[in-house]
């Protein structure tokens, strides 16, 4: 099933001639109903947490989230994308050089508490911002080139602080009818992905087959969400500490 998209490369200029050309279907201008109904469970009784937006393109997911107290940290390719999301939220922002990534820029917002990084994806690190109490991920997995999944995970992984709670949105369908993006990603990749280090846990599974989609020959499309954290022991350990720190003697 995968095989058929696994050769599929999507560039990072394709990417920015989509929103030059206004062509993002992907974008929804509502906060996503996946993420209001689970929010409780990501941020898990917390306050101010810090959330990261991998491929944020202008979510309005973002603002809503600085607006409920939390701060959040997004990283885009597309410049356009980021000056539409400041300018359709009438929000001002600051723009500064990031020394650690050659050519990079943040775009910040100080009394929302929200940065957004131009620069490709993979040149981001923990070095950049720290990690992350949360992670919002919808439209980033399932865009990304198949071929790159494993590095994605490695960069998520890192990006995760010890109480991370990673909620993933991702889409089942029939890769004969639609070649992608966005890519078909099953549950059991998703476990080969983060499984030996958190626990995944599937919260929702949805009807995601639009007129859009029909209209574009597919027959089925399955939106699943699903919460990754860090998997804690029988006695109490957190095993991504240990294995992120603690080397084998």
């Amino acid at each position: 099933m995968l095989a058929v998209q696994a050769d599929r490369v999507v560039s990072l200029a394709e990417w920015e001639e989509r929103w030059q050309q206004n062509r993002i279907g992907f974008h929804r201008p509502h906060v996503n109903k996946l993420l209001e109904r689970n929010i409780k469970q990501v941020v898990n009784g917390r306050t101010g947490v810090r959330f990261f937006f991998p491929l944020c393109g202008k979510a309005v997911d973002m603002k809503w989230l600085a607006d409920m107290g939390h701060s959040v940290v997004g990283v885009e390719i597309a410049e356009k994308a980021i000056l539409q999301f400041y300018e359709d939220n009438n929000m001002s922002y600051a723009v500064e050089p990031v020394p650690s990534i050659p050519g990079a820029k943040v775009y910040k917002n100080v009394e929302k508490s929200i940065s957004i990084y131009h620069c490709d994806l993979y040149k981001f690190n923990s070095c950049v911002e720290g990690q992350f109490g949360a992670i919002w991920d919808r439209g980033s997995l399932v865009a990304i080139n198949p071929e790159d999944r494993e590095k994605y995970a490695s960069l998520l992984l890192s990006l995760m602080a010890e109480d991370c709670r990673y909620l993933l949105s991702t889409l089942l369908y029939n890769p004969e009818q639609h070649k992608g993006p966005p890519f078909l990603v099953p549950n059991e990749q998703i476990l080969a992905l983060f499984g030996s280090s958190c626990d995944v846990q599937l919260l929702d599974s949805v009807d995601a087959l639009d007129q859009r989609w029909r209209e574009a020959g597919l027959d089925f499309m399955t939106e699943n969400t699903h919460l990754i954290a860090p998997k804690i022991d029988k006695k109490g350990f957190n095993v991504f500490f240990i294995e992120r720190y603690i080397s084998p003697s």
